[in-house]
């Protein structure tokens, strides 16, 4: 019985924290297990286990006798997040000058071409997804594609300020250009201007997140104080 129940716990993490992510379940909103469990079709067991782990995460807080909410968005935790994708993705592209071949080129072209095309449908969730393919075939391409996953795994709270970016300040085609950049300087093996172009393109969040806490303040905190409840527990 481990293996079903376990499957069954891993699926309704990976569910709820991409929803999460996508900030389909918002910053600052409360969670029911009753409700969460009957909208998935599972017990209550699961999705308590998968609560847990959110929390481990710094996705999800827990008040004893107020509720279980969604975290807002901690500023030092993008900060941290941001840390460690930099440090990775930077080193990664160190190793890739000189070792990109054609093919390398080639994908990684054809991934900016679908975020144009994504960019021009207005479609943001598939830009996000190409972006995030685009950046983990770069770190494959320098030989680290399985540090990729350490990136992912650290960047939760990075992802969802990333995500609240892209329809606010319209930065898809910046982001389109850089990653072009970025290509063009791989395949020149201009390591030091391609290091240069990377690192700026990661480090353009942190204008993004302060412009949007401006706008929204209510999702964002410093050190996580206790959340108002919201009408709508399961999302919006």
């Amino acid at each position: 019985m481990r293996g079903p129940v376990a499957s069954t716990r891993q699926q309704v993490y990976e569910q709820l924290r991409a929803r999460i992510i996508r900030l389909d379940l918002e910053p600052g909103s409360a969670l029911s297990e009753n409700d969460l469990a009957a909208e998935l079709g599972v017990s209550r067991t699961p999705v308590r286990e998968s609560l847990i782990l959110l929390g481990e995460e710094g996705l999800v807080d827990v008040y004893p006798q107020l509720g279980t909410f969604v975290s807002r968005i901690r500023i030092g935790d993008v900060a941290s997040a941001q840390f460690v994708r930099e440090a990775l993705e930077l080193a990664a592209l160190r190793d890739a000058v000189g070792e990109a071949g054609p093919r390398d080129i080639v994908e990684l072209r054809r991934l900016v071409r679908a975020q144009e095309d994504a960019a021009q449908d207005g479609d943001s969730e598939g830009f996000f997804r190409f972006d995030e393919a685009f950046h983990a075939r770069l770190m494959a391409v320098g030989g680290h594609a399985a540090a990729w996953q350490v990136v992912a795994g650290a960047k939760a709270q990075l992802d969802r300020a990333r995500r609240l970016s892209l329809p606010l300040t319209q930065q898809m085609p910046l982001l389109i250009g850089q990653h072009g950049a970025v290509v063009d300087l791989l395949e020149a093996a201009d390591g030091p201007a391609a290091e240069e172009s990377l690192r700026g393109h990661l480090r353009l969040v942190f204008g993004d997140v302060e412009r949007i806490r401006a706008r929204h303040p209510e999702l964002f905190t410093e050190d996580g104080p206790a959340p108002r409840p919201r009408r709508k527990p399961a999302g919006r």
